[in-house]
């Protein structure tokens, strides 16, 4: 199989070094970042900075791209020099973002009756040290043989890139990553407020709970970020993760599905939204505890 030219849209926490890590391999690259100052290390590393995404599309095999939410990915499909507006044959788009399984089909749908370009939904796990290391969990919908078009470069930034089913299904799943990571962190939260409160120094929690049914990433990565307030730059923003646990709350409204749990995480993300700030990260939920008395 002969190599693929790649584009990269969006390059903020995930997407810059995802893209670095494209470069590094070898692969011939263009990005665009709606503020083009941050793609300017992207540039520095070999990349080519195209001034709109159907630039990009145009000069690639293969559009990746990391965005916010669910109105910036149809903004940069639909929107004036968008994908729609491009030759769409034989082109793919491989959608790194968190939105919901329902926005995933819809925009995929509208773009292939517009110019015939293919999707594949593949959300990621693994935060900023997994872009930056390439140990990224991707969770991906769409067909087998996309799938299997696109893993040779997606195993660049990824150590796991599993399809779980149709367009949509890499949503769903990241969705059910974010039941899990969500509850993880007000866990962690409570745990490390109770141990601080108690006059026991939470940072020796890591150590003292390791490969015991405690033990996870994230007690080995978060907790120590909470107790010594280290959130910058940030593992991961309050209302991404917000976002996402909303998603979850509304899927789950759609299936009939119980999530009391998540529930109550997406309520304590909502505090720390109203008080720090959507920018903060969402360890930040620690603080929601207060001081020892």
């Amino acid at each position: 199989m002969s190599k693929a030219t790649l584009g990269y849209l969006g390059m903020g926490l995930m997407g810059l070094p995802m893209s670095l890590r494209l470069l590094k391999a070898g692969n011939a690259v263009h990005v665009w970042n709606r503020s083009a100052a941050k793609a300017e290390p992207a540039r520095a590393a070999g990349a080519v900075v195209a001034a709109s995404p159907a630039g990009v599309a145009r000069a690639v095999d293969i559009v990746f791209m990391c965005l916010t939410d669910a109105a910036a990915v149809e903004a940069v499909v639909f929107g004036p020099d968008g994908l729609a507006s491009v030759a769409g044959e034989g082109r793919l788009v491989v959608d790194f973002s968190s939105i919901t399984p329902e926005a995933t089909r819809d925009i995929a749908g509208r773009l292939a009756a517009a110019n015939g370009m293919r999707w594949l939904d593949a959300p990621v796990s693994g935060g900023t040290k997994g872009a930056e290391d390439g140990t990224l969990a991707i969770m991906a919908g769409g067909s087998a043989e996309d799938h299997a078009r696109v893993a040779p470069y997606v195993q660049q930034m990824a150590q796991r890139f599993t399809l779980m089913g149709p367009l949509g299904a890499g949503q769903t799943t990241k969705l059910c990553n974010q039941v899990i990571v969500g509850g993880t962190i007000a866990i962690l939260a409570e745990a490390t407020r109770l141990a601080a409160n108690s006059g026991i120094d939470p940072l020796l929690l890591p150590q003292a709970l390791a490969g015991g049914f405690a033990d996870s990433k994230p007690l080995q990565l978060f907790l120590p970020r909470m107790a010594t307030a280290t959130h910058h730059p940030p593992i991961g923003h309050t209302y991404t993760m917000l976002k996402d646990l909303d998603s979850v709350v509304e899927l789950a409204r759609q299936t009939g599905t119980p999530v009391p749990m998540t529930a109550v995480a997406s309520q304590l993300l909502r505090m720390v939204n109203a008080t720090l700030g959507p920018e903060s990260e969402a360890l930040e939920i620690y603080k929601l505890g207060g001081k020892p008395a």
